[in-house]
């Protein structure tokens, strides 16, 4: 993992800026995700987390699951599934070696510094689709995350802290 500078980090700053439109058309309750695909500058896959099929629900699912539910406990395909999802289908040609950006945003549209990657079942499926790295926006800096590495840090096989950087 790297925190990026200068040139690459105001590249970055773009990308999240797509991550963020993809972002604002989640129906979801709690918060809103966005995720964007960007092989060779260009963006090949955008998603945001809504529920399947983009459900507009009453109410977030999460709030009527049991203490010993025994399952992934989010109610919605996440943002990076479905940017990998479009990337497949438009251009899965220009997914080896591609970044994933991912944002979120609370209830008033605005960022929210990620935590550390956490996700299991997005590292997998980005591994398994030849992304190369994954770029989230900490409180600290912007950071690239190899696609290994991530997935490594997701399962709790290799320590995170930002003193790591």
């Amino acid at each position: 993992m790297r925190i990026l500078k200068n040139s690459e980090e105001e590249k970055a700053k773009k990308y999240f800026e797509i991550a963020k439109t993809a972002a604002l058309d989640s129906p979801c309750y709690r918060s809103k995700c966005g995720a964007a695909i960007v092989s060779d500058g260009i963006i090949v896959g955008r998603g945001f987390n809504s529920p399947p099929g983009n459900q507009r629900l009453e109410k977030c699912l999460k709030d009527d699951l049991p203490p010993d539910f025994n399952s992934d406990k989010t109610c919605c395909v996440h943002a990076e599934q479905r940017a990998l999802k479009d990337a497949l289908i438009r251009n899965r040609f220009k997914l080896e070696n591609s970044a994933i950006y991912f944002v979120r945003l609370d209830l008033n549209n605005n960022f929210v510094p990620s935590e550390k990657p956490y996700c299991t079942i997005c590292s997998k499926d980005a591994l398994d689709s030849g992304v190369k790295e994954w770029v989230l926006w900490h409180d600290f800096g912007i950071v690239s995350y190899g696609s290994f590495e991530y997935n490594e840090i997701s399962f709790g096989r290799k320590k995170w802290t930002p003193k790591n950087l």
